[in-house]
């Protein structure tokens, strides 16, 4: 079988910026066993397979090389880049179907603006037992830790500067234990979100890094899926003033990237999230299987 593949830099305008995701497209209906490997193969964080759908527009499915996700941000904005690369969209309105509900997009060329899903607020963890995920104390962070879910669970974790974010270092036997301490596992949640209420540059107004447990990389890029719940748990917990601003990740891996963000509705009533972003085609090819 030969399918169709871009390669494709999200969030941001360049090449080897951002967070890069293979997109297979009409991949879909391949076996989870494939699509893992093939994220293992590339050595992404993830990748996307599209589809026919009956609810969207067109269906898209996320994986991560050790199981299938519900949603993700940055491979959203790939996999829209990608088919607006190809010609297969035009630029306007159209929903995808994913895991996590359909999920309205616009495209305006390689500019892509998703609204993610209303936010679900769970569980308060421990704020010891997520800085230790970090290789952290409690005294780091500056506000409760929430369990914020915009299409993908994490631990919203403000941290107290720039300084304490570069310094967190992934604890896996800790993370273990926050995961028991939850009553989940692995696969219900993602790892803590950790960020800072000051951008890396001028132009950003949030900082932030995801640390991921084996067998995907150490370090995701970009992190659009934590950034909506990030942003839903910054206003309804009112740690911003407004709902819109700049977030910025990546930069300490030499891959800055950049997204525009803004919520929907007042702090007690969210109705959804808007995450927008650039994307750039890096490659473009076929995937023989």
């Amino acid at each position: 079988m030969t399918f169709n593949v871009d390669w494709v830099d999200a969030f941001t305008d360049r090449a080897f910026g951002g967070n890069g995701c293979a997109v297979v497209h009409d991949g879909a209906g391949l076996d989870d066993d494939i699509c893992m490997a093939f994220v293992r193969e590339t050595s992404l964080v993830e990748c996307t397979f599209t589809g026919p759908s009956d609810v969207a527009d067109i269906r898209v499915r996320y994986f991560l090389a050790s199981r299938e996700i519900p949603f993700a941000g940055h491979p959203t904005v790939a996999t829209v880049a990608a088919l607006r690369h190809r010609n297969l969209i035009e630029d306007g309105s159209l929903t995808l179907e994913t895991g996590a509900g359909v999920v309205p997009v616009e495209a305006d060329g390689m500019s892509i603006r998703m609204t993610q899903v209303a936010p679900n607020f769970g569980a308060r963890p421990d704020p010891a037992l997520v800085a230790a995920v970090g290789g952290l104390t409690a005294d780091d962070i500056v506000h409760p830790p929430r369990v914020t879910s915009t299409g993908l669970p994490f631990a919203i974790t403000v941290l107290k500067d720039r300084a304490t974010l570069d310094r967190v270092r992934f604890n896996l036997d800790a993370f273990e234990t926050y995961l028991a301490a939850l009553g989940v596992h692995g696969t219900d949640v993602m790892e803590p979100f950790w960020c800072t209420r000051e951008g890396a540059t001028h132009k950003g107004d949030t900082f932030a890094r995801l640390l991921m447990a084996p067998p995907s990389p150490a370090e995701d890029p970009f992190t659009g899926s934590a950034t909506g719940a990030m942003a839903a748990y910054l206003w309804s917990e009112g740690l911003i003033e407004m709902p819109h601003f700049t977030a910025e990740q990546g930069h300490g891996l030499g891959r800055p990237g950049q997204a525009r963000v803004s919520v929907q509705g007042p702090r007690d009533a969210i109705t959804g999230v808007v995450v927008e972003g650039q994307a750039h085609v890096l490659m473009s090819g076929q995937l023989r299987l």
